[in-house]
């Protein structure tokens, strides 16, 4: 048979998986390069605030992707647990995005909100004193773990380098020199008016109880804004494309 001589000869079986695969590749993603957009826009998303990003590298670097996922699936037991499935452009300022594999504790993308800041401190510091089923262990350090201002404004800039949402740069050239300033608004609740114009629906007080900006600050306030920013009670998905 003809294959026989596919399957006989490594080199010949390489070359043509080789292209069998690029060919496959490439008729799923050439054709995104010739939409006007791959994305839906959906009204009320934004980049993260200097200190959602700083909890959200907090969240990254301590592994919390590898048990909770950020993606709901459109079926039927998800969303009746979670909330409505995730849409697309609720990742466009992700990078990396948080989707996740698998699930150890419960899918975190539409905790915002939904638990208070106390609790979520001290779901951190000890998950057990109230979820006493949880094996989650404790992040009680973030607390005495300061984070430093001073360069968040460079790590914007940079992130306008690598993420690109279809509509030009996440920051503005405003948004990056005041972004020590946002930082420090947002974790005290005061000054507000520049970050509330920058950032919308946008959280501000302090969220560990801490004068100082901890880590605990940030990543409070990073699990607070999550599915927040999408009013799904007036969302309409467009069905034309």
């Amino acid at each position: 048979m003809k294959h026989e001589t596919l399957e006989k000869n490594a080199t010949l079986l390489l070359i043509f998986s080789f292209l069998v695969v690029t060919i496959g590749g490439l008729v799923q993603i050439v054709p995104l390069f010739y939409l006007q957009n791959t994305i839906e826009q959906v009204e009320g998303m934004r980049p993260y605030t200097p200190l959602e990003l700083a909890g959200r590298n907090v969240y990254i670097r301590e592994g919390c992707y590898t048990c909770h996922s950020q993606m709901i699936r459109p079926f039927r037991d998800e969303v009746e647990r979670y909330g409505h499935f995730s849409l697309a452009a609720e990742s466009q300022y992700d990078h990396p995005f948080q989707w996740g594999s698998k699930r150890t504790g419960p899918d975190l993308a539409r905790v915002g909100n939904k638990y208070s800041d106390e609790w979520h401190r001290e779901h951190l510091a000890n998950p057990r004193n109230v979820v006493p089923e949880s094996v989650m262990p404790g992040y009680a350090y973030l607390q005495d773990k300061e984070v430093d201002a001073k360069g968040i404004g460079k790590h914007l800039a940079t992130l306008n380098l690598t993420v690109n949402n279809g509509n030009g740069a996440m920051y503005t050239e405003e948004a990056i020199a005041s972004a020590e300033a946002d930082m420090l608004a947002q974790a005290t609740g005061e000054n507000t008016d520049g970050l509330l114009q920058r950032y919308p629906r946008t959280v501000a007080r302090n969220f560990d109880g801490d004068p100082r900006l901890t880590e605990m600050d940030a990543l409070i306030a990073y699990l607070q804004m999550l599915g927040t920013l999408v009013d799904f009670s007036t969302f309409k998905a467009d069905v034309s494309r």
